[in-house]
């Protein structure tokens, strides 16, 4: 069981971050998100299609072009975007899908185990907004940003 969270959904969470701190300015050029927050901007190009065709964000070509939130930061939780780069926050294989068919389900005596972990996982990352985490930084760090 490898329940790390990939690189992808850290990077996407870390974009998005970037875009809500910056919202005030616009629309924020893919290559100033690469540097304010030191990946590679071939990465983000990558994840931006999945970002964009899911409606998270806004895209705005030319001159002044670059991305920024489709929506306020405090609508966009940590569990939908984790959901959307990691495909699903489910620890075992049998709870992938909404239906259980594993053969075993009926008599598994651990599956109860990995529910509740998948249970506290989803609630814990679900009620964690973008805004959240701003908001948290700034008390810790004095507006300071560090993503």
């Amino acid at each position: 069981m490898n329940m790390k969270i990939s690189t992808k959904g850290r990077y996407a969470l870390r974009m998005l971050l970037d875009l809500a701190i910056h919202q005030d300015r616009g629309y924020i050029a893919l290559r100033d998100i690469a540097e304010h927050q030191n990946i590679s901007k071939k990465y983000l190009e990558q994840i931006v299609p999945l970002l964009s065709k899911s409606g998270l964000l806004r895209a705005n070509r030319g001159y002044q072009g670059g991305y920024m939130l489709s929506k306020p930061a405090s609508k966009y939780t940590v569990g939908e975007i984790l959901r959307l780069t990691e495909g699903t926050l489910a620890p075992v294989a049998c709870l992938e899908q909404e239906y259980n068919d594993c053969p075993q389900a009926a008599e598994c005596m651990t599956l109860s185990v990995w529910q509740g972990l998948y249970q506290v996982m989803s609630e814990y990352l679900d009620n964690i907004t973008l805004q959240d985490i701003i908001d948290k930084d700034t008390a810790l760090t004095g507006g300071d940003y560090c993503i």
